[in-house]
């Protein structure tokens, strides 16, 4: 695992094989550091699937309302909601989306991001400017590298839990 440099501004996802470590960017996204980090913190996270995962793209998870498993659970809605919190004014930035960065899903209005997320598998440049890039994965890529791919997957891999590393 890579040395934690400020827990506070670190997530850990605690997938099936193993460990994502995320540092935050707060500098760059101080609103959707803050949401990620309240709802890990009320364990909104745990249990909610990764309903959008596209092979050399992304992929996409954190519909706490419609993806957890552990509450009425349909595949086919997960993806559609977001938090009972606002929604987010985009926080775009010259930060690139490359490999392992951690942007906010939303839909077509800039200024919808709530509490879903992607984690790009590639350079995904084509978003730079468009979509809010608030983290990067410092380790544990592998393991986002083997979530089973589909929209939505079958059998979606979920994340077990989501922390910020000053709890953990």
């Amino acid at each position: 695992m890579a040395e934690i440099k400020d827990p506070e501004n670190t997530i850990l996802i605690e997938l099936k094989d193993g460990t994502v470590t995320i540092e935050l960017l707060p500098d760059v996204a101080p609103e959707h550091c803050k949401r990620i980090k309240e709802l890990a913190r009320e364990g909104a996270y745990d249990n909610v699937v990764f309903h959008r995962v596209i092979d050399g793209f992304m992929a996409q998870t954190g519909d706490v309302e419609n993806g957890c498993t552990e509450k009425s659970f349909d595949i086919r809605r997960a993806g559609t909601g977001g938090s009972s919190k606002p929604d987010l004014p985009a926080e775009f930035s010259g930060v690139p989306h490359d490999r392992g960065t951690l942007g906010a899903a939303r839909s077509s209005n800039p200024n919808s991001a709530n509490s879903q997320f992607f984690i790009n598998f590639s350079d995904n440049h084509f978003l730079n400017r468009q979509y809010t890039v608030y983290g990067r994965v410092t380790s544990g890529m592998e393991h986002v590298d083997a979530i089973v791919r589909g929209e939505p997957p079958a059998n979606p891999d979920k994340m077990i839990s989501m922390k910020v590393a000053a709890d953990a």
